[in-house]
């Protein structure tokens, strides 16, 4: 249903990562600034982790197949486990050449010209952000979520950098550099650290959240149906639930097959792309 909008909402972050790209490097390297140039790689890394994000996107919106009986959900959350590893990898290759810089510091030059870069790259990302954002909780995507989170963090880095030059414009202290690279690369490390619990987890087929598994308690309750055993799980955008249903040992296979109806259309009037499976039993 969301598949072609989640699809040019990434190819979006693709574009807008790649003009960014060039942009910091190039002024990075006209400056020799290590904490443009670390944003520079940080916006490397999100380019890569939005073209995963747009490979997933594409392909967990394709339709059950006899080898994916389940559907292909759970591609979104390897994206997501993927990105969390690029940006381990962006924030170490940052802290080394951030330590280099504080050992041998160098003064920056064009100090304005990459002020100006940092600020117009926070605003960029805040909108395609944003957008991300939006689009993510309306088809609860984990990959689209996540290549959110990445450019959020850069609105985050990018003021910071750009304050940071502006303070070295006006201090002269150019230690301030590695100094501001190195709060980055640790900034963005909690980022990653939270972004791989997120998609890790339901790939071990954890349970619903706790808010997601009171609503569907809620709506059983509501419908006033006997359960138990009760197990639920999430692969990317999907919900699967499954449970017994009590029934009485004289209501007929057409009054139960009823029944079992409206549970399922009730319970997806609340979760999106949700398969339930339902196992009546006799009521002992």
């Amino acid at each position: 249903m969301y598949t072609s909008l989640k699809t040019k909402t990434a190819r979006l972050s693709v574009m807008s990562n790649s003009l960014l790209i060039i942009m910091k490097l190039a002024v990075g390297l006209l400056t020799r600034s290590v904490s443009i140039i670390s944003e520079a790689i940080h916006s490397s890394m999100d380019l890569i982790a939005a073209v995963i994000a747009f490979s997933a996107v594409k392909i967990s919106g394709t339709p059950a197949d006899e080898r994916h009986p389940y559907g292909h959900g759970k591609i979104e959350n390897v994206s997501g486990v993927i990105e969390a590893v690029l940006i381990f990898v962006a924030a170490g290759w940052i802290i080394f050449e951030a330590v280099k810089k504080l050992l041998h510091p160098e003064e920056p030059g064009v100090l304005g010209l990459g002020i100006l870069v940092m600020a117009v790259s926070a605003v960029i990302n805040a909108f395609v952000s944003r957008r991300l954002y939006k689009v993510a909780r309306l088809s609860d995507s984990v990959a689209l979520e996540a290549d959110a989170l990445h450019l959020k963090t850069d609105v985050i880095t990018s003021a910071g950098v750009a304050i940071g030059l502006a303070l070295m414009w006006l201090t002269g202290w150019y230690i301030l550099d590695p100094v501001i690279a190195l709060l980055v690369a640790l900034l963005i490390i909690y980022e990653s650290w939270m972004l791989l619990r997120k998609a890790f987890f339901p790939l071990l087929d954890t349970a619903l959240s706790v808010e997601e598994l009171a609503k569907l308690n809620e709506i059983l309750e509501e419908l006033d149906v006997s359960y138990h055993d009760l197990r639920t799980r999430a692969a990317g955008h999907q919900r699967f639930v499954e449970f017994h249903l009590d029934v009485p040992p004289q209501d007929t296979i057409d009054t139960i097959h009823r029944q079992c109806d409206i549970i399922e259309e009730r319970i997806g009037l609340e979760f999106r792309d949700v398969r339930v499976v339902i196992h009546p039993e006799p009521k002992k």
